[in-house]
């Protein structure tokens, strides 16, 4: 299992990033994924998942927000956040695994990031 994120960078609060994820070693069509964060200090959060449907889920903190997304024509997962906040600065991780509406439930691989950054 090979995950690759994409797209993490500074922005101001307000603006808008998407983050890619590319996927390889497994099938991907059948496959939950998720992102999940963890900022400076702190543990893991969940941040959104998508199941092979389709259908999504989201954690309190970014709902409204961001959007997850998946293309599995490209095995490429995508999150697109809007009205950043300085509190979304964490490192972000793409993962597959299990998840109910709650958050995750199991991870079974994770890729190893990418760092965005919510500044002024």
């Amino acid at each position: 299992v090979q995950l690759v994120e994409h797209g993490g960078e500074l922005v101001q609060p307000g603006e808008s990033l998407r983050l890619s994820c590319s996927a390889s070693g497994f099938t991907f069509r059948l496959s939950g994924m998720l992102w999940v964060r963890q900022a400076p200090g702190k543990g893991l959060e969940w941040v959104s998942a998508i199941d092979s449907a389709g259908t999504t889920f989201y954690g309190d903190s970014v709902k409204g927000r961001f959007t997850i997304s998946r293309d599995n024509a490209k095995n490429t997962l995508y999150l697109q956040m809007n009205s950043l906040k300085i509190e979304d600065t964490a490192h972000y991780y793409c993962a597959t695994g299990t998840f109910n509406a709650r958050g995750p439930l199991s991870i079974k691989a994770r890729g190893q990031g990418t760092q965005v950054t919510v500044s002024t």
